[in-house]
Protein backbone atom coordinates (compact mmCIF):
# COMPACT_ATOMS: atom_id res chain seq x y z
CA UNK A 1 0.00 0.00 0.00
CA UNK A 2 1.72 3.10 -1.19
CA UNK A 3 2.19 6.41 1.32
CA UNK A 4 -1.06 8.70 1.76
CA UNK A 5 -2.42 11.22 -1.00
CA UNK A 6 -1.54 14.43 0.38
CA UNK A 7 2.02 12.41 1.75
CA UNK A 8 2.47 11.02 -2.33
CA UNK A 9 1.62 14.67 -3.65
CA UNK A 10 4.20 16.64 -1.53
CA UNK A 11 6.47 13.97 -2.09
CA UNK A 12 6.55 14.16 -5.90
CA UNK A 13 6.41 17.83 -6.05
CA UNK A 14 9.47 17.93 -3.76
CA UNK A 15 10.93 15.07 -6.45
CA UNK A 16 10.23 17.52 -9.41
CA UNK A 17 12.20 20.37 -7.76
CA UNK A 18 15.38 18.07 -6.70
CA UNK A 19 15.50 16.23 -9.85
CA UNK A 20 15.95 20.08 -11.70
CA UNK A 21 18.62 21.00 -8.63
CA UNK A 22 20.42 17.92 -9.80
CA UNK A 23 20.27 18.58 -13.72
CA UNK A 24 21.58 22.43 -13.30
CA UNK A 25 24.17 21.24 -10.66
CA UNK A 26 25.86 18.97 -12.97
CA UNK A 27 25.04 20.35 -16.17
CA UNK A 28 27.64 23.99 -14.37
CA UNK A 29 30.01 20.76 -13.22
CA UNK A 30 29.18 20.79 -9.87
CA UNK A 31 30.72 23.38 -6.76
CA UNK A 32 33.30 25.71 -8.07
CA UNK A 33 32.04 25.03 -11.36
CA UNK A 34 34.33 22.19 -12.16
CA UNK A 35 33.94 20.33 -15.67
CA UNK A 36 32.84 16.63 -15.72
CA UNK A 37 31.13 14.44 -18.62
CA UNK A 38 27.73 14.36 -18.56
CA UNK A 39 24.96 14.11 -21.17
CA UNK A 40 22.69 16.58 -22.55
CA UNK A 41 20.53 15.87 -19.69
CA UNK A 42 22.87 17.54 -17.10
CA UNK A 43 23.43 13.15 -15.99
CA UNK A 44 27.20 11.79 -15.52
CA UNK A 45 28.01 9.85 -18.72
CA UNK A 46 28.35 6.04 -18.07
CA UNK A 47 32.26 6.42 -18.80
CA UNK A 48 32.30 8.43 -15.73
CA UNK A 49 30.40 5.87 -13.50
CA UNK A 50 32.34 3.40 -14.82
CA UNK A 51 35.49 4.99 -13.25
CA UNK A 52 33.36 6.24 -10.29
CA UNK A 53 32.61 2.38 -9.59
CA UNK A 54 36.23 1.40 -10.09
CA UNK A 55 37.54 3.99 -8.15
CA UNK A 56 35.55 2.46 -5.06
CA UNK A 57 36.41 -0.76 -5.26
CA UNK A 58 39.81 -0.12 -5.24
CA UNK A 59 39.57 2.04 -2.37
CA UNK A 60 40.26 5.04 -3.71
CA UNK A 61 38.14 8.25 -2.03
CA UNK A 62 35.24 8.64 -4.32
CA UNK A 63 34.73 12.89 -3.44
CA UNK A 64 38.32 13.11 -4.88
CA UNK A 65 37.68 12.12 -8.83
CA UNK A 66 37.33 15.18 -10.81
CA UNK A 67 34.44 14.13 -12.72
CA UNK A 68 32.45 13.70 -9.35
CA UNK A 69 31.81 16.97 -7.55
CA UNK A 70 30.25 16.46 -4.08
CA UNK A 71 26.36 15.89 -4.35
CA UNK A 72 24.57 19.65 -3.95
CA UNK A 73 23.30 20.03 -0.62
CA UNK A 74 19.25 21.71 -0.48
CA UNK A 75 18.28 23.69 2.65
CA UNK A 76 14.58 23.68 3.55
CA UNK A 77 13.69 27.06 5.11
CA UNK A 78 11.34 25.07 8.23
CA UNK A 79 9.76 27.74 10.37
CA UNK A 80 7.87 24.91 12.20
CA UNK A 81 4.21 25.44 10.69
CA UNK A 82 2.49 22.90 8.31
CA UNK A 83 3.85 23.87 5.28
CA UNK A 84 7.43 24.24 6.18
CA UNK A 85 7.40 20.93 8.03
CA UNK A 86 5.71 19.00 5.32
CA UNK A 87 8.20 20.26 3.05
CA UNK A 88 11.09 19.00 5.37
CA UNK A 89 9.64 15.66 5.41
CA UNK A 90 9.32 14.96 1.75
CA UNK A 91 12.95 16.80 1.56
CA UNK A 92 14.28 14.00 3.72
CA UNK A 93 12.61 11.35 2.31
CA UNK A 94 13.69 12.15 -1.23
CA UNK A 95 16.85 13.02 -0.84
CA UNK A 96 17.75 9.58 0.60
CA UNK A 97 16.66 8.28 -2.78
CA UNK A 98 18.38 10.72 -4.98
CA UNK A 99 22.63 12.12 -5.21
CA UNK A 100 21.20 15.14 -2.62
CA UNK A 101 22.49 16.22 0.64
CA UNK A 102 19.77 17.58 2.54
CA UNK A 103 19.92 20.60 5.90
CA UNK A 104 17.37 22.68 7.33
CA UNK A 105 17.58 26.19 8.17
CA UNK A 106 14.93 28.01 10.82
CA UNK A 107 15.00 31.51 11.55
CA UNK A 108 14.55 32.95 14.71
CA UNK A 109 12.21 36.68 14.28
CA UNK A 110 12.97 37.48 17.68
CA UNK A 111 9.72 38.77 17.59
CA UNK A 112 7.68 37.30 20.41
CA UNK A 113 8.39 35.41 23.81
CA UNK A 114 9.61 32.13 23.65
CA UNK A 115 11.15 32.49 20.19
CA UNK A 116 14.34 31.00 20.59
CA UNK A 117 13.17 27.92 22.52
CA UNK A 118 10.67 27.34 19.56
CA UNK A 119 13.86 27.78 17.22
CA UNK A 120 15.93 25.20 19.16
CA UNK A 121 12.18 22.70 19.03
CA UNK A 122 12.47 22.82 15.33
CA UNK A 123 16.07 22.26 14.56
CA UNK A 124 15.81 18.53 16.93
CA UNK A 125 12.76 17.91 14.73
CA UNK A 126 14.44 18.69 11.49
CA UNK A 127 17.61 17.04 13.26
CA UNK A 128 15.10 14.04 13.98
CA UNK A 129 14.68 13.63 10.41
CA UNK A 130 17.95 13.02 9.47
CA UNK A 131 18.92 16.65 8.15
CA UNK A 132 22.11 17.93 8.13
CA UNK A 133 23.41 20.66 8.57
CA UNK A 134 20.45 22.01 10.89
CA UNK A 135 20.73 25.44 12.43
CA UNK A 136 18.92 28.04 14.30
CA UNK A 137 19.60 31.84 13.04
CA UNK A 138 18.44 34.85 15.43
CA UNK A 139 18.28 38.13 13.07
CA UNK A 140 16.88 41.39 14.48
CA UNK A 141 13.93 43.05 12.35
CA UNK A 142 13.64 46.42 11.58
CA UNK A 143 10.80 48.88 10.93
CA UNK A 144 11.24 49.79 7.52
CA UNK A 145 8.61 48.87 5.03
CA UNK A 146 6.30 47.84 7.98
CA UNK A 147 6.35 44.59 10.19
CA UNK A 148 5.62 42.11 7.79
CA UNK A 149 8.18 43.59 5.43
CA UNK A 150 10.74 44.10 7.59
CA UNK A 151 10.44 40.59 8.90
CA UNK A 152 10.69 38.94 5.71
CA UNK A 153 13.79 41.13 4.52
CA UNK A 154 15.50 40.15 7.62
CA UNK A 155 14.34 36.60 7.22
CA UNK A 156 15.70 36.62 3.32
CA UNK A 157 19.21 38.05 4.06
CA UNK A 158 19.27 35.31 6.48
CA UNK A 159 18.83 32.43 4.40
CA UNK A 160 20.87 34.15 1.99
CA UNK A 161 23.87 34.61 4.44
CA UNK A 162 23.07 30.62 5.62
CA UNK A 163 23.04 29.33 1.76
CA UNK A 164 26.25 31.11 1.60
CA UNK A 165 27.91 29.58 4.74
CA UNK A 166 26.86 26.24 3.44
CA UNK A 167 27.38 26.17 0.13
CA UNK A 168 23.70 25.39 -0.80
CA UNK A 169 22.60 24.50 -4.05
CA UNK A 170 18.96 25.41 -3.60
CA UNK A 171 16.61 26.50 -0.06
CA UNK A 172 13.42 24.95 -0.11
CA UNK A 173 10.44 27.58 0.96
CA UNK A 174 6.90 25.72 1.67
CA UNK A 175 4.46 28.95 -0.03
CA UNK A 176 1.56 26.62 -1.08
CA UNK A 177 -0.93 27.80 -3.65
CA UNK A 178 -3.71 29.86 -0.75
CA UNK A 179 0.15 31.84 -0.25
CA UNK A 180 0.17 32.63 -4.28
CA UNK A 181 -4.00 33.70 -3.82
CA UNK A 182 -2.50 35.77 -0.90
CA UNK A 183 0.21 37.73 -2.44
CA UNK A 184 -2.05 38.31 -6.00
CA UNK A 185 -4.52 40.13 -3.95
CA UNK A 186 -2.19 42.33 -2.01
CA UNK A 187 -0.75 43.05 -5.11
CA UNK A 188 -4.02 44.09 -6.71
CA UNK A 189 -4.70 45.80 -3.60
CA UNK A 190 -1.19 48.20 -4.09
CA UNK A 191 -2.51 48.98 -7.96
CA UNK A 192 1.13 48.28 -8.79
CA UNK A 193 0.95 46.36 -11.85
CA UNK A 194 1.21 42.89 -13.77
CA UNK A 195 4.32 41.94 -12.30
CA UNK A 196 2.88 42.16 -8.88
CA UNK A 197 0.17 40.35 -10.14
CA UNK A 198 2.27 37.88 -10.96
CA UNK A 199 3.08 36.72 -7.76
CA UNK A 200 5.59 34.34 -6.22
CA UNK A 201 7.88 32.29 -9.11
CA UNK A 202 8.50 28.71 -8.60
CA UNK A 203 12.27 29.66 -8.78
CA UNK A 204 13.89 33.00 -7.89
CA UNK A 205 16.81 35.04 -6.12
CA UNK A 206 20.36 34.89 -7.04
CA UNK A 207 20.48 32.21 -9.77
CA UNK A 208 17.17 30.71 -9.01
CA UNK A 209 18.45 29.43 -5.24
CA UNK A 210 14.98 29.61 -3.96
CA UNK A 211 12.55 27.20 -4.85
CA UNK A 212 8.96 27.23 -4.51
CA UNK A 213 7.82 23.21 -4.62
CA UNK A 214 3.91 23.70 -3.16
CA UNK A 215 2.82 26.38 -5.70
CA UNK A 216 0.65 24.38 -7.05
CA UNK A 217 -0.84 22.26 -3.47
CA UNK A 218 -3.05 23.80 -1.56
CA UNK A 219 -2.35 24.24 1.98
CA UNK A 220 -4.53 22.07 3.70
CA UNK A 221 -2.97 19.27 1.60
CA UNK A 222 0.73 20.06 3.58
CA UNK A 223 -0.77 20.31 6.92
CA UNK A 224 -3.02 16.59 6.27
CA UNK A 225 0.57 14.94 4.92
CA UNK A 226 1.88 16.16 8.50
CA UNK A 227 -1.46 14.62 10.50
CA UNK A 228 -1.14 11.37 8.76
CA UNK A 229 2.80 11.37 9.57
CA UNK A 230 2.40 12.42 13.05
CA UNK A 231 4.43 15.44 12.45
CA UNK A 232 4.28 17.91 15.22
CA UNK A 233 3.56 21.79 14.23
CA UNK A 234 3.37 24.77 15.35
CA UNK A 235 1.09 27.74 14.28
CA UNK A 236 2.47 30.89 14.48
CA UNK A 237 -0.10 33.37 16.54
CA UNK A 238 0.79 35.85 14.24
CA UNK A 239 -1.19 33.67 11.36
CA UNK A 240 -4.10 35.00 12.75
CA UNK A 241 -3.26 38.11 14.13
CA UNK A 242 -5.83 40.74 12.52
CA UNK A 243 -3.35 43.83 12.80
CA UNK A 244 -1.52 41.71 9.91
CA UNK A 245 -2.52 42.84 6.27
CA UNK A 246 -2.31 39.13 5.36
CA UNK A 247 -3.98 38.01 8.28
CA UNK A 248 -6.90 39.62 7.44
CA UNK A 249 -7.21 38.57 4.11
CA UNK A 250 -6.67 35.18 5.32
CA UNK A 251 -9.39 35.18 7.63
CA UNK A 252 -11.82 37.61 6.10
CA UNK A 253 -11.10 38.61 2.80
CA UNK A 254 -10.91 35.26 1.10
CA UNK A 255 -13.73 33.54 2.62
CA UNK A 256 -15.69 36.43 1.89
CA UNK A 257 -15.12 36.73 -1.84
CA UNK A 258 -15.70 32.69 -2.12
CA UNK A 259 -18.85 33.31 -0.09
CA UNK A 260 -19.54 35.91 -2.91
CA UNK A 261 -18.22 34.18 -6.12
CA UNK A 262 -17.81 30.58 -5.00
CA UNK A 263 -15.84 27.88 -4.78
CA UNK A 264 -12.40 28.10 -6.93
CA UNK A 265 -11.37 31.82 -5.89
CA UNK A 266 -7.99 30.46 -4.90
CA UNK A 267 -7.20 28.36 -8.17
CA UNK A 268 -8.30 31.20 -10.23
CA UNK A 269 -6.09 33.57 -8.73
CA UNK A 270 -3.27 31.35 -8.93
CA UNK A 271 -3.84 30.63 -12.36
CA UNK A 272 -3.97 34.35 -12.91
CA UNK A 273 -0.52 34.58 -11.10
CA UNK A 274 1.13 32.12 -13.72
CA UNK A 275 -0.58 33.95 -16.58
CA UNK A 276 0.41 37.20 -15.57
CA UNK A 277 3.87 36.26 -14.55
CA UNK A 278 4.17 34.99 -18.49
CA UNK A 279 3.10 38.30 -20.01
CA UNK A 280 5.42 40.50 -17.44
CA UNK A 281 8.31 38.56 -18.80
CA UNK A 282 7.44 39.24 -22.76
CA UNK A 283 6.54 42.79 -21.44
CA UNK A 284 10.35 42.59 -19.68
CA UNK A 285 11.98 40.84 -22.55
CA UNK A 286 10.63 43.64 -25.11
CA UNK A 287 11.67 46.45 -23.10
CA UNK A 288 14.69 45.47 -22.74
CA UNK A 289 15.04 45.01 -26.74
CA UNK A 290 13.37 48.84 -26.93
CA UNK A 291 15.76 50.40 -24.38
CA UNK A 292 18.51 49.85 -27.39
CA UNK A 293 16.41 51.85 -29.42
CA UNK A 294 15.70 54.39 -27.73
CA UNK A 295 19.14 55.83 -26.78
CA UNK A 296 21.14 57.83 -28.78
CA UNK A 297 25.01 57.42 -29.19
CA UNK A 298 26.28 58.93 -26.65
CA UNK A 299 23.18 56.56 -24.37
CA UNK A 300 20.67 59.02 -23.35
CA UNK A 301 17.25 58.64 -23.79
CA UNK A 302 15.46 60.26 -26.91
CA UNK A 303 12.00 61.56 -25.55
CA UNK A 304 10.32 60.94 -29.16
CA UNK A 305 11.29 57.86 -29.44
CA UNK A 306 10.17 56.82 -26.13
CA UNK A 307 6.87 58.53 -27.14
CA UNK A 308 6.09 56.35 -29.74
CA UNK A 309 6.37 53.11 -27.47
CA UNK A 310 3.22 51.31 -26.07
CA UNK A 311 2.75 52.61 -22.26
CA UNK A 312 3.44 49.09 -20.37
CA UNK A 313 6.88 49.11 -22.44
CA UNK A 314 7.87 52.73 -22.15
CA UNK A 315 7.34 52.74 -18.48
CA UNK A 316 9.66 49.41 -18.11
CA UNK A 317 12.35 51.12 -19.95
CA UNK A 318 11.82 54.10 -17.72
CA UNK A 319 12.07 51.81 -14.79
CA UNK A 320 14.90 50.22 -15.47
CA UNK A 321 16.69 53.98 -15.97
CA UNK A 322 15.81 55.01 -13.00
CA UNK A 323 16.97 51.86 -10.96
CA UNK A 324 20.40 51.81 -12.95
CA UNK A 325 20.47 55.69 -11.93
CA UNK A 326 20.85 55.00 -8.11
CA UNK A 327 16.95 54.49 -7.06
CA UNK A 328 16.15 51.56 -4.59
CA UNK A 329 13.27 48.67 -6.76
CA UNK A 330 11.92 48.15 -3.47
CA UNK A 331 10.98 52.05 -2.90
CA UNK A 332 9.81 52.65 -6.61
CA UNK A 333 6.09 52.71 -6.98
CA UNK A 334 3.65 53.11 -9.84
CA UNK A 335 3.06 56.83 -9.15
CA UNK A 336 6.89 57.80 -9.27
CA UNK A 337 7.16 55.87 -12.76
CA UNK A 338 3.78 58.10 -14.19
CA UNK A 339 5.65 61.32 -12.98
CA UNK A 340 8.48 60.47 -15.39
CA UNK A 341 6.28 59.30 -17.89
CA UNK A 342 4.58 62.77 -17.82
CA UNK A 343 7.63 64.22 -18.99
CA UNK A 344 7.23 62.01 -22.13
CA UNK A 345 4.14 62.19 -22.87
CA UNK A 346 2.63 65.19 -21.06
CA UNK A 347 5.73 67.70 -21.20
CA UNK A 348 4.18 71.31 -20.50
CA UNK A 349 7.84 72.30 -19.44
CA UNK A 350 7.11 71.03 -15.95
CA UNK A 351 10.27 70.79 -13.51
CA UNK A 352 12.35 67.91 -12.10
CA UNK A 353 11.04 65.02 -10.48
CA UNK A 354 12.59 63.81 -7.57
CA UNK A 355 12.47 60.27 -6.87
CA UNK A 356 13.85 57.97 -4.03
CA UNK A 357 17.72 57.48 -3.55
CA UNK A 358 18.07 61.20 -4.34
CA UNK A 359 17.33 60.23 -8.77
CA UNK A 360 16.15 63.37 -10.14
CA UNK A 361 14.74 63.08 -13.27
CA UNK A 362 14.66 66.11 -15.50
CA UNK A 363 13.82 66.45 -19.84
CA UNK A 364 16.18 68.56 -21.75
CA UNK A 365 17.09 69.30 -24.87
CA UNK A 366 14.56 66.52 -26.05
CA UNK A 367 16.41 63.77 -23.75
CA UNK A 368 15.33 62.23 -20.70
CA UNK A 369 17.99 63.09 -18.45
CA UNK A 370 17.77 60.64 -15.12
CA UNK A 371 20.86 61.07 -12.65
CA UNK A 372 21.31 60.87 -8.87
CA UNK A 373 21.08 65.10 -7.40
Amino acid sequence: MGPHPAVAAIRLAVRRVLHDVLTEFHRHGGPGGLDRPADEAGRPTPAALSRYAEAGAAGTPRTALPDRPAAPLVLVACSGGADSMALASALAFEARKLDVRAGGITVDHNLQPGSGLRAAEVVTRLAAMDLDPVEAVAVHVGREGGPEAAARDARYAALDAAAERHGAAAVLLGHTRDDQAETVLLGLARGSGIRSLSGMAAASGPAGRYRRPFLQLDRQTARKACLVQSIPVWDDPHNIDPAYTRSRLRHEGLPALEKALGKGVVEALARTAQLSRDDADALDTWAAEAELAVRDETGGLECAKLYVLPPAVRRRVLRRAVIEAGAPAGSLFARHLEEVDRLITGWRGQRAINLPGRVEARRQGGRLVIRQS
